[in-house]
């Protein structure tokens, strides 16, 4: 009876102390982003203020400046004067682009490796790695030179091929994975009842390894939304998506930039992400499952 009683303590403690790390670990991994969050109402003599840190919560400067606690100038100020919607448009159309592209030839390549017996599919994927493995800044110097010579530095096109280029290792490894959790009697079966290899593929194969599609296109998306280094360096001022233009919104030792229109821009472009994880949770928990599952 005792040794119930003394299991059942060191259970209670286990949860107890677990509970107080989790909810330490979420306080840690969301203070930065809430605290951005709240500076992006305030003037940057409040947010950034170096004598009273206080302001940034009581808003003194930013009443004064602006009749108000609070004030959207920030978001107005990076939007509208700067254009930021420019950017998230230019955004929209690399991610999409990348993630569209990415996934067909990923769904394909993966399916057609997994149900591949020859031996060189395990040496296409080793090479595969091996390119997802180096640096950003390596591939992208390699494609600089024949970009200038003609002509297409700058243009979203090119920073697409390249982000398609750097995340397709990767989509194909995540996606060939979850093809070989699938039996091959499905493709059989299917053949059996009149379909085609394409036809058993698309009308049997994919819904079933959906959650599969699902997980690798969101992390496909972060690697687009989120990414500096190509970015930077491919696109000209014109056509920048959001992440380097919000570092151009710091100015340089040559030009003024505006801090709070960056503080405001860093928000509006997190909160879209945790919409997204809220929206696709299940079918990311499915899919990372189906993937990390033998047989």
């Amino acid at each position: 009876m005792s040794a119930d009683v003394t299991s059942q303590r060191r259970s209670t403690g286990l949860v107890v102390v677990s509970s107080v790390l989790v909810l330490l670990w979420v306080v840690v991994a969301s203070f930065p982003f809430l605290w951005t969050l709240w500076g992006s109402f305030k003037v940057e003599s409040d947010f950034f203020s170096r004598t009273d840190w206080t302001n940034a919560l009581n808003g003194t400067r930013t009443t004064i400046e602006t009749g108000g606690p609070f004030t959207t100038n920030g978001y107005s100020g990076a939007w509208i004067d700067q254009d930021f919607w420019r950017n998230a448009m230019n955004t929209a159309i690399v991610v999409t682009s990348t993630v569209v592209i990415s996934l067909t030839l990923g769904t394909l390549g993966g399916y057609a490796l997994a149900r591949s017996g020859f031996r060189y599919a395990f040496w296409l994927l080793m090479i595969a790695l091996v390119f997802r493995a180096m640096p950003h800044i390596t591939l992208v110097s390699g494609y600089l030179l024949p970009f200038f010579e003609w002509n297409l530095w700058g243009h979203l096109p090119t920073t697409i091929i390249v982000l398609v280029a750097i995340n397709q290792p990767f989509t194909l490894w995540m996606l060939h994975s979850f093809f070989l959790q699938i039996p091959k009697d499905l493709d059989e079966s299917a053949m059996v009842d009149g379909c085609n290899r394409f036809e058993a593929f698309w009308r049997v194969i994919v819904p079933v390894m959906w959650p599969g599609v699902i997980t690798t296109g969101l992390f496909s998306f972060l690697l687009a939304y989120n990414d500096f280094t190509v970015t930077a360096l491919l696109l000209s001022r014109e056509n920048q998506t959001m992440v380097p233009r919000i570092v151009s919104f710091l100015g340089s030792t040559f030009e003024a930039g505006n801090v709070m229109f960056a503080v405001a821009a860093v928000v509006s472009i997190t909160a879209p992400l945790f919409v997204l994880i809220l929206f696709f949770q299940r079918q990311i928990v499915s899919g990372l499952t189906a993937g990390a599952v033998k047989g």
